[in-house]
């Protein structure tokens, strides 16, 4: 009894900690994010309709059914199953920004794709919802949390990339004196992120950790090469940085907007702790993935 208290206990400190820490940690990276952009990279993804329109359809059509191959192929427990269903409904996290900075890729076009998806938000969590419920034959319904989905609009992407244009615009030469230190400082952040919720949280990462991690690692591999196969689909109309960028939105989901979902409409701490080892497999794939395209294209 104690020890389950315990755990429920480390449970609430750590959700406490890391609903300031992430969204400060995203904050800073999108200040940099800001930083790197100008108006003429969104005039670009302005020209190009369907590149965005395949960056936001084709989740969609694509998240659900390899969210549910893999549920087919490894039988997971219903947690771990209603968790990964869970990821695979929610928008673009707000985190693929900075990866995609972090890369030199089409910074303007994940801004775009990430803040489209969430306020589409409001119609896709529900369709996709309702995918699964025919697929499974029984309910997975939610309410769409709306003002943490607002919340996280404004507060954790256009209020900190606004800040970082403004400074480029305002005091150019001290974007470019300071963009390597932002662009540090996000690297940083987002290690000691990680690092922290392995400390706090090992004993219960180590509970299943194997089965846990294996399908997170597969709903985040499929949806790369997903994203990866609509870019190369596109041909002409995708470049490097482009399908580059489409792999990461695809891979990369809201897992604040899955958390809260998870405890607070549905109850279920179980959820939310997927959410988070799928954020810290995600990063660890992704980073990966971003060190092999910098080496392929240093530039």
């Amino acid at each position: 009894m104690r020890a389950a208290e315990g755990l429920a206990y480390h449970g609430r400190r750590l959700r406490e900690i890391l609903g300031v820490a992430i969204p400060a940690v995203v904050f800073v990276c999108m200040i940099a994010v800001g930083l790197d952009l100008r108006p003429t990279d969104f005039d670009r993804v302005r020209r190009r309709p369907l590149l965005v329109g395949a960056g936001l359809v084709g989740p969609l059509l694509l998240l659900p059914p390899a969210a549910l191959l893999l549920v087919w192929w490894l039988a997971p427990p219903p947690h771990l199953e209603a968790g990964l269903l869970l990821i695979a409904s929610c928008p673009v996290g707000g985190i693929s920004n900075t990866y995609n900075y972090l890369a030199r890729a089409s910074t303007a076009l994940s801004v775009t794709l990430t803040g489209t998806s969430c306020l589409l938000a409001v119609l896709t969590l529900p369709l996709v919802a309702r995918v699964f419920e025919a697929a499974l034959g029984r309910p997975f319904g939610f309410a769409v949390p709306m003002g943490a989905l607002f919340a996280q609009l404004v507060l954790t992407l256009l209020v900190p990339v606004a800040l970082g244009m403004g400074l480029r615009y305002l005091a150019p030469a001290f974007a470019t004196r300071h963009e390597r230190v932002f662009r540090v400082v996000s690297l940083v952040g987002l290690g000691l992120l990680v690092a922290f919720v392995i400390v706090q949280e090992g004993e219960r990462f180590r509970d299943g950790l194997r089965e846990t991690v294996t399908l997170a690692a597969g709903l985040v591999v499929l949806a790369l090469g997903c994203g990866y196969l609509v870019g190369r689909v596109l041909g002409a109309r995708a470049a490097a940085p482009d399908r580059f960028t489409l792999a990461v939105e695809f891979a990369t989901r809201n897992v604040a907007i899955a958390t809260v979902i998870a405890i607070s409409l549905l109850g279920e701490v179980r959820f939310a702790v997927f959410a988070t080892v799928y954020f810290l497999v995600e990063l660890g794939i992704v980073a990966l993935v971003i060190m092999a395209y910098r080496w392929r294209a240093p530039s």
